[in-house]
């Protein structure tokens, strides 16, 4: 249903009156902080949040974030409509544009990715991250992409599209597997645990063989409809479970996948280097559930230097 109030805001911004709009958001986050807390603030100014975020001048919409307006009036990096705030508006503007506007670091990192994530190359015209993620896409991300978004696709009135998450999304290429009989799972490996951080809905294994070994732990039979892809082709789902929840973005797929991937090449942190040479390296096998319905991940990956293979797989529907 929509409010009187509702209509008055969507008014005031259709005649561009931005600056009310944002002071009326700042007094009601933090009057709402004040009275129930910070997770209430952030629900209930959200839709309004993303009104200015993806409708205002950069110069304004930026100061959402900004500390300036007193306690609880900023929006922070987990402040979401149908998506973060800060994906919103990093959807809107260049980094050229948004760069000398940004002061929260946090969200300057989570922007400038999101940039990176719909093509702009930032390698020399941004701060390094802070963790060594590369501030442009390697080839290998770049070229599972297709025609859909890499990002969420925000609306003017509201809501948003995004792709759908589905691996393997058809049977194309696909054939008849006979899963190898499973072997013990490997426990205390670091890039398990980094894998299972991509999303809560997905179970991870990981095993001393190869990749279809490591599909055996998590397949619901070992007959299974199933065949190898490059990473590439995979990547945009890994990137999509990963900004699943409303309250992530895209940015956030990204470095959860690169750490993930930096554990599975051994390294410390996301090292450009490592992790280039493990992609050239890995197998990667995906398999059907006959149980999947819209969004599921069913992909196992193997090191052939180490020997390790990891199977991530689940459906946020279960």
């Amino acid at each position: 249903m929509i409010t009187y109030e509702d209509r008055r805001l969507r008014t005031l911004a259709e005649d561009g009156r931005w600056p009310e709009l944002l002071g009326a958001y700042r007094q009601a986050r933090a009057a709402a902080a004040a009275r129930a807390g910070e997770r209430s603030a952030a629900a209930e100014t959200a839709s309004l949040g993303q009104l200015i975020a993806y409708g205002a001048p950069p110069e304004l919409s930026v100061r959402l974030f900004d500390p300036d307006g007193g306690p609880g009036a900023a929006a922070g990096v987990a402040d979401h409509d149908t998506g973060p705030l800060w994906e919103v508006l990093a959807t809107r503007h260049s980094w050229l544009r948004l760069a000398p506007l940004l002061g929260p670091p946090v969200v300057r990192r989570l922007v400038a990715h999101t940039r990176v994530l719909m093509g702009e190359d930032l390698a020399y015209g941004a701060e390094p991250d802070p963790e060594g993620v590369p501030l442009l896409l390697e080839p290998w991300e770049a070229a599972g992409w297709g025609d859909g978004p890499r990002v969420r696709e925000y609306l003017p009135g509201g809501g948003s599209r995004s792709a759908l998450l589905a691996l393997p999304a058809c049977r194309e290429g696909l054939g008849p597997v006979l899963l190898p009989e499973p072997v013990a799972r490997l426990t205390g490996q670091r890039a398990t645990r980094a894998l299972a951080a991509l999303a809560g809905w997905v179970e991870v294994a990981c095993v001393r063989g190869p990749a279809p070994q490591a599909a055996a732990r998590l397949a619901p039979d070992l007959r299974v409809t199933g065949g190898y892809l490059p990473l590439a082709a995979a990547y945009p789902a890994l990137v999509q479970a990963g900004a699943g929840d409303r309250a992530h973005g895209s940015a956030l797929g990204r470095l959860a996948l690169w750490r993930a991937l930096a554990a599975m090449a051994g390294a410390d942190r996301p090292d450009r280097a490592e992790v280039n040479a493990l992609v050239a390296r890995m197998r990667c096998f995906t398999w059907c559930d006959p149980a999947d319905e819209l969004r599921h991940l069913h992909l196992a990956l193997e090191d052939p230097a180490t020997g390790l293979s990891w199977a991530i797989s689940g459906s946020e529907e279960a």
